[in-house]
């Protein structure tokens, strides 16, 4: 599975546009409090039981923010997962790509701003 860009900023930035930049902050707030406790899980106690449901949830909220490298393995181990294949789900790999993610978003998103502005 190859990712060509960790963060999809076009999305981030349709996101911020369509709620502003108040319920947007708030948006990023929420999505790493819920998030980061099932990476958490996942890291310290991976379930291969709660996969299928734990990728899907990831998947959809890392999606829903830009955060693409990290839903596509996300849509990859919950595929496996519900094929009955948990053993090759890799959550090590889904944790460490959040992480890379999570720090190129907050390094970016200073950014964001500028770059709807630039687009326009």
């Amino acid at each position: 599975m190859v990712v060509k860009m960790m963060i999809d900023w076009e999305r981030a930035g349709e996101l911020c546009s369509e709620i502003g930049a108040d319920g947007f902050a708030e948006i990023v707030d929420l999505f790493l409090d819920e998030v980061e406790s099932v990476v958490k899980r996942l890291n310290e106690r991976p379930d291969p039981s709660q996969f299928e449901a734990d990728l899907h949830f990831l998947k959809g909220s890392a999606w829903n923010l830009g955060f693409a490298a990290f839903g596509a393995l996300c849509q990859d181990g919950e595929r496996r997962a519900a094929s009955g294949r948990q053993d090759e789900v890799d959550a090590a790999t889904i944790v460490a790509t959040y992480f890379a993610s999570k720090a190129e978003f907050m390094s970016g998103l200073a950014d964001l701003g500028n770059r709807d502005d630039n687009a326009a």
